[in-house]
C-alpha cells in the first residue's frame, strides 16, 4: 500500500503539466475553431490559435512518456533526475521492441490474431509509461551506488543506473511479448464492460473514482478511461478536439469527465457549508477556517483532498454516501446532454477552458446541474450528520482537541510554514521518531518509527485539517496546497537534528521550567532593546514584555535555542502582559493566542508566548490585535496567565524569533 501511494504521489508531476495544456489549447480553439471545424486556417489570430493548440497537443499526445519520466524521477532516492533518465531508457527500449512491426518481425502468427496486433499497436500507452518509470527508479535505487572493477570504473555509480535500466527493460520487454496480449485484453474486458452500460456505466466509474481515492489507487482506474491505453481515452480524445463518431471514439466523449464538474464547484461547497451548519456552536469558527478554504479550491479548481481527508476517517459512511452521490450525479449528467473535460479536475477553470472544444456541449446546464447538486449534497449531508451524530470537522467527541483554523497564507508566510512544521514534528514524537517525509499535493507522507509517541491532537493544532493512519508505520497529515512548504521546513528541521545540529527530540514543558533560576539574568523592561537591526538602526527590537532576558542558547528549547526559527531571545516575565516589540503590521495571529507574527523593520518577527502552550489550546490567553493591524512598538498585543501555564506545566517563558526578511 506504502509503495502505491508513492507511486501516486509520483504521478502527481507529469499531471501537473496539463492545467498549461489546457490553457493553451482552450485559447487556441477560440482563436482557430477551423482546426476543429474543418477550412483553411488563415490569418493571424488563427494561425496562432492553431500553434497554441499545438503547443498543449505536444504535452497532451506524449503523456504516456512524461508517466515515465516523472514516475523515474518521484519514485526515485532523493528525486534524483537520473531515474528520470533511466525511466526514458526504458521507455524507449519497451516501446521499441514490442512495436507492432518488430513484434510481426519476431513472431509472425501475430498478424493473423487482430487482438494480439492491437495490443502492440497500442504499447505506447500510460501503463508501459507508468512501468518504465518504476525500473528507471528501482534501478536508481539499487544500483546508483554501484561500484565497478577498474577497467570500468567510468561507468561506476549513477552511469550505471541508465545501463541497468536497458538491461532489465529487455528482460521486461520479453515477458511483456507473451503476457501483454494477456494484460490489455483484461483492462479491454473491464473498460469495454462499463463503455457498454452507458451512462451507468460512467457512474459506476465515478463512484470507484472516489472510493479509491484514500488508497491512491484511483489513478489506475482513470488511465483506463481518460487516456488511450485500451482505446478509451476519454480525455486525451476529448482535448485533441475529436468528436463523438470519429475514429476510434465509440462512446459519447466526455462521458467519463463531466460528471464531475457539477459535483465539485457545487456538491463540495454545499457538503461543506452542511458541515458547518452541522458543527457544534464552539467549534463552528474552527470548522469554517478548514472547510471554506477547501470549498473555494474546489470550486475554483477541482482540488477536493482538503475537503475529502477532512471527514473520510472522521466518518466512513459519510464518505461512501459522498462517493455514492458522484456516481448519481454523473448518471444524470450524461443523460442530460452535458459534456466538458479537464486537464487537471473539474473546476471553473477547466470548464471555462474544455467549453471552447468540439466535444463541449451544453455547457450552461452547469447551472441548473450545479444547483441541483449544491440541493442534494447539502441535504444528504446535513440530513446525515444530524440523524446518525456522524463526525465530521467541529463534531468530534469532547476529548478530542478542538479543530484550529488554518493558517492563512500571506507574502511573507517563511515563519508560518516553520511554526507549523515545528509543531508537527513535536506531535509526531520529535524528529527522531520520523523515518521518513514526502508529500503529494495537499498531504505529508511520513514513516514512523513508534506510533504510541503521536499525539494527533498536537498536530492538529498546527492548522493540519486531518491526519490519517493507512498503515502500521504510515501516517499522512492533511495540509492544503501549500503543503510542499511545509515539507521543505520539515526536512530541513529534521535534517539539523540528523546532523546533531539540534536534539531530535524534545522534553516537556514541565522539565525545561526546572532549568531555570529567577534572578540568575539581567532584566529589561519594554523600552529596552534586545536586538540591533543593521538595515534600520533608528529602530531596534525591543523586549516583548518585563522581565529577565535569557539569551538564545539557554532558552530549554531545541528549535530556539539552536537558531532554528532564527535569532532569539527569551524574557522570562515578571506579569502576562506581552507588548509588540516593533512597530508594523501584524501578519498572522495563531488561533490558540498563544503567538503573533508582526512584520516590521524589513523582518518578520514572532513573539511566541511560552513553551509548548500550543498544548494549552488558547486557555490562559487573549490576545488584543487582529491580522493586518497596524501596531506601534510597545503597545498591548496579548495577556497570558502565568501562574495557570505552570500550573498545566509548562514555562511561561516569551520567545522572540527573528524568522525572516520581508520585502520593503
Amino acid at each position: 500500500m506504502k509503495y502505491l501511494q508513492k507511486l501516486g504521489k509520483a504521478l502527481m508531476l507529469p499531471v501537473s503539466v496539463m492545467p498549461i495544456c489546457a490553457l493553451l489549447m482552450g485559447i487556441g480553439y477560440l482563436l482557430c475553431p477551423a482546426a476543429m471545424q474543418g477550412g483553411d486556417i488563415s490569418g493571424v489570430g488563427a494561425s496562432i490559435g492553431y500553434f497554441l493548440i499545438k503547443a498543449g497537443g505536444a504535452l497532451i499526445d506524449h503523456i504516456a512518456l512524461l508517466f515515465a519520466i516523472g514516475v523515474g524521477l518521484g519514485m526515485s532516492e532523493k528525486n534524483d533526475g537520473i531515474g528520470a533518465l533511466a525511466g526514458l531508457v526504458a521507455w524507449l527500449m519497451i516501446t521499441t521492441l514490442l512495436n507492432v512491426n518488430t513484434v510481426k518481425t519476431l513472431i509472425p502468427d501475430v498478424a493473423e490474431d487482430s487482438n494480439r496486433v492491437l495490443a502492440f499497436e497500442k504499447i505506447e500507452n500510460p501503463f508501459i509509461g507508468i512501468l518504465s518509470g518504476i525500473i528507471g527508479s528501482i534501478c536508481f535505487n539499487r544500483f546508483h551506488k554501484t561500484k565497478l572493477p577498474d577497467w570500468l570504473a567510468f561507468f561506476s555509480g549513477k552511469r550505471a543506473v541508465a545501463i541497468f535500466a536497458g538491461l532489465f527493460s529487455v528482460v521486461v520487454s520479453f515477458a511483456l511479448l507473451l503476457i501483454w496480449p494477456l494484460i490489455f485484453s483484461g483492462l479491454v474486458v473491464v473498460g469495454k464492460g462499463i463503455e457498454q452500460m452507458g451512462p451507468a456505466g460512467a457512474g459506476l466509474y465515478a463512484f470507484l473514482n472516489r472510493l479509491l481515492i484514500p488508497f491512491g489507487l484511483h489513478h489506475a482506474l482513470n488511465n483506463v478511461f481518460w487516456f488511450d491505453t485500451i482505446g478509451l481515452g476519454d480525455l486525451s480524445h476529448f482535448w485533441a478536439g475529436h468528436i463523438t463518431g470519429d475514429p476510434g471514439v465509440t462512446w459519447s466523449l466526455g462521458m467519463y469527465m463531466s460528471g464531475f464538474f457539477p459535483c465539485m464547484m457545487f456538491g463540495v461547497p454545499a457538503a461543506a457549508l452542511a458541515m458547518i451548519h452541522s458543527a457544534k456552536p464552539e467549534r463552528r469558527k474552527a470548522a469554517i477556517g478548514i472547510l471554506l478554504s477547501s470549498a473555494i479550491c474546489s470550486f475554483v479548481c477541482g482540488v477536493t483532498e482538503p475537503f475529502e481527508f477532512s471527514f473520510m476517517f472522521l466518518s466512513p459512511v459519510l464518505y461512501g454516501i459522498y462517493a455514492l452521490m458522484y456516481g448519481l450525479m454523473t448518471v444524470l449528467t450524461v443523460i442530460t446532454g452535458f459534456r466538458a473535460g479537464f486537464c487537471f479536475s473539474a473546476g471553473l477553470t477547466d470548464l471555462i477552458f474544455s467549453a471552447s472544444l468540439p466535444a463541449a456541449a451544453k455547457t450552461w446546464l452547469i447551472l441548473p446541474l450545479g444547483a441541483l447538486s449544491f440541493a442534494l449534497f447539502f441535504g444528504v449531508f446535513r440530513l446525515a450528520i444530524n440523524k446518525w451524530n456522524l463526525k465530521t470537522p467541529g463534531r468530534e467527541d469532547e476529548e478530542t482537541v478542538s479543530l484550529q483554523e488554518n493558517v492563512q497564507v500571506t507574502e511573507h508566510t517563511g515563519g508560518k510554514y516553520a511554526a507549523m512544521a515545528q509543531t508537527i514534528i513535536r506531535g509526531l514524537g520529535g524528529a527522531d521518531n520520523i523515518t521518513s517525509i514526502d508529500n503529494c499535493i495537499t498531504r505529508l507522507r511520513l514513516e514512523i518509527k513508534d506510533m504510541g509517541k503521536v499525539d494527533e491532537s498536537i498536530i492538529r493544532s498546527s492548522g493540519a485539517a486531518g491526519v490519517i493512519r493507512p498503515g502500521k508505520n504510515a501516517m499522512q497529515v492533511v495540509i492544503g496546497t501549500t503543503v510542499q512548504f511545509v515539507a521543505d521546513e520539515m526536512k530541513n528541521m529534521a535534517g539539523k537534528a540528523a546532523a546533531g545540529i539540534m536534539p531530535a527530540a524534545e522534553n516537556t514543558g514541565g522539565e525545561k521550567e526546572a532549568a531555570y533560576f529567577p534572578g540568575s539574568h539581567p532584566k529589561v523592561t519594554i523600552t529596552d532593546l534586545i536586538f540591533d537591526t543593521p538595515d534600520h538602526p533608528e529602530n531596534g527590537i525591543h523586549a516583548p514584555a518585563a522581565g529577565e532576558l535569557i539569551s538564545m542558547e539557554e532558552i530549554p528549547d531545541p528549535v530556539f535555542s539552536q537558531g532554528v526559527l532564527g535569532e532569539c531571545a527569551g524574557i522570562m516575565p515578571d506579569n502576562g502582559k506581552v507588548y509588540a516589540p516593533v512597530s508594523g503590521t501584524v501578519s498572522t495571529v495563531i488561533d490558540t493566542g498563544h503567538a503573533v507574527s508582526l512584520t516590521g523593520n524589513g523582518e518578520e518577527i514572532l513573539v511566541h508566548a511560552g513553551l509548548d502552550t500550543v498544548k494549552m489550546n488558547g486557555e490562559g490567553f487573549r490576545v488584543y490585535v487582529k491580522e493586518g493591524e497596524a501596531v506601534s512598538q510597545g503597545q498591548l498585543i496579548m495577556e497570558m496567565d502565568p501562574e495557570l501555564i505552570r500550573k498545566r506545566g509548562f514555562s511561561p517563558m516569551i520567545i522572540v524569533a527573528r524568522v525572516g526578511k520581508t520585502e520593503n
